[in-house]
């Protein structure tokens, strides 16, 4: 009960600061691109769009979303509350989850993929990868400047060899 609770709040924090129309409009923006290009470049520009973003969006969104949270305080109110950490914890991958499947689906279907179900696994299994690497850098932070400088590694390792072998 106190997960679902967590998820839906964050889901509604999310909503509130715009995760939700931001993706959105890159969706629409991705899905219009991918449908704009010939059949043989979609097979592989899709793959790597949904990786590097739908899937990756834990990482680059986990540090703006603790930061917020940090200067609001939120944390100094989850100290007095039933929640453990792991929930806390729980609740950010699973809205984050739900989001990155959201976008992954609807890129997997303009791109006519056929493998849905695949695209959305893998999707779920990155995310959650992605965005428990985004919390651990964002715990270590003060800034959003630190922030970036701390996943621009992160990426480099975890993207370049996935890209690498979908380029062949």
């Amino acid at each position: 009960m106190r997960l679902r609770s967590l998820t839906l709040w964050d889901m509604h924090f999310q909503l509130k600061y715009g995760f939700y129309f931001l993706y959105t409009v890159l969706t629409v923006l991705y899905a219009v691109v991918l449908l704009a290009m010939p059949e043989s470049w979609q097979e592989k520009v899709a793959p790597i769009l949904i990786f590097s973003d739908p899937a990756a969006m834990g990482l680059f969104f986990m540090g703006a979303i603790i930061l917020l949270e940090k200067s609001q305080r939120v944390s100094l109110a989850f100290a007095v509350m039933p929640v453990r950490a792991m929930e806390y914890v729980a609740a950010k991958v699973l809205s984050l989850c739900v989001l990155s499947m959201a976008v992954a689906a609807v890129l997997a279907a303009a791109a006519d993929t056929g493998r849905v179900s695949v695209v959305l696994a893998g999707t779920a299994v990155s995310s959650v990868i992605f965005t428990l690497l985004g919390i651990i850098v964002s715990t270590k932070i003060s800034s959003l400047n630190q922030f970036i400088l701390w996943i621009m590694p992160i990426e480099l390792i975890t993207f370049l060899p996935a890209v690498l072998h979908i380029l062949g």
